[in-house]
């Protein structure tokens, strides 16, 4: 009932709340990103982040660095961080983090997929797979060769085998079918973890509902922009939206007949918390939006740390994070490629 978890909540989750709560406390501040974006070299970006969080997985790495070790490093933090609390959390905590975890099993797919289709080599593509996203029988993804063998072959073991319902076609993988495929996943997960944080209920539902929502609203627009000038026909577009969000329904309805960049910015300026966003942007420019969604979502995880008893803090501390390791990489490429200009063009200040 809402209101009244502070009676129980501690019982099984306060602990893992207290630590995720430390994790967050371990995030890098504006002064940290002002000193490495100053960084002339990787060996001064490791000599930086040596202080922070991130000093017991670079400490053992030899000079020269790369940007793929220092990314690689950070990730293995944030897995083992993910993988602690997996193993201290009961029931339905446990499974609201194996939720967290669906969404890179999804992005791991599409890439063996996607790899495959291409001629490239498995194991290299397994290397590049991100770890919270891993499955036994993933390897097996490149015997595949339309969507029907994709699920009977492998994926009916997994669970994603539930989303699976929606794409199961016998068409042959091609890079259309595959990103297809991989946005009528993501809406079936989307719509069932928003439907598991609802029958939870109480401030879980109350907060993960407005991340979810943001979520889903974020990915309408990205679908809309990127099939702008394809053949994806309108009602196709349509079903790749999620069936909830501030957009949905009547948003929606727009955002599937748009023609181009602009009509989609007239289409979200008429909903308020996204007016911010593209006020922003100039008339016909799409190249920022990612950045201007990125910083809402920050706003918006980093306030769901306001509130107490709830799941929410896991699922924000884990986005965080892997927004905190886009940020390292590309301070990172910046300063490897000697592009220190551009080092301010895409990292997203936490706090």
């Amino acid at each position: 009932m809402y209101g009244f978890e502070a009676l129980t909540f501690n019982i099984h989750s306060g602990y893992l709340e207290a630590i995720v709560r430390g994790h967050r406390s371990g995030l890098l501040t504006a002064a940290d990103y002002n000193n490495l974006c100053q960084c002339e070299t990787l060996d001064d970006i490791k000599m930086h982040l040596s202080a922070t969080e991130y000093g017991p997985y670079l400490q053992n790495e030899p000079s020269p660095l790369h940007t793929t070790t220092i990314v690689e490093k950070c990730t293995v933090k944030l897995v083992d961080e993910f993988n602690h609390m997996l193993c201290q959390a009961t029931e339905p905590l446990s499974t609201f983090l194996e939720y967290i975890r669906y969404g890179h099993m999804i992005d791991n797919v599409v890439l063996i997929v996607t790899g495959t289709l291409h001629e490239r080599d498995v194991q290299e593509l397994l290397e590049k797979c991100h770890p919270l996203g891993m499955f036994d029988s993933i390897a097996s993804l490149a015997v595949a060769q339309n969507m029907r063998e994709l699920y009977r072959l492998v994926l009916v073991d997994t669970p994603l085998a539930p989303y699976f319902s929606e794409c199961i076609t016998s068409e042959d993988l091609d890079d259309m079918n595959i990103e297809i495929m991989r946005n009528t996943l993501y809406k079936a997960y989307l719509e069932d973890f928003y439907r598991f944080c609802q029958k939870l209920g109480g401030a879980t539902a109350e907060i993960m509902s407005d991340l979810l929502s943001f979520e889903a609203d974020r990915r309408a627009v990205n679908i809309t922009i990127n099939s702008i000038g394809t053949e994806l026909t309108r009602d196709d577009r349509r079903k790749l939206y999620s069936n909830f969000g501030l957009l949905y329904p009547y948003g929606h309805e727009e955002l599937a007949i748009c023609e181009d960049i602009d009509q989609v910015r007239g289409v979200m300026e008429k909903y308020p918390p996204y007016q911010s966003i593209f006020s922003k942007l100039a008339y016909g420019e799409s190249q920022m939006l990612d950045k201007a969604f990125y910083e809402e979502e920050v706003k918006r995880l980093c306030l769901s740390f306001e509130q107490q008893f709830h799941y929410g803090v896991f699922f924000s501390y884990i986005r965080l994070r892997e927004q905190e390791i886009r940020n390292l990489m590309w301070i990172s490429e910046c300063v490897s490629q000697n592009q220190k200009t551009r080092v301010h063009d895409s990292v997203v200040f936490i706090f």
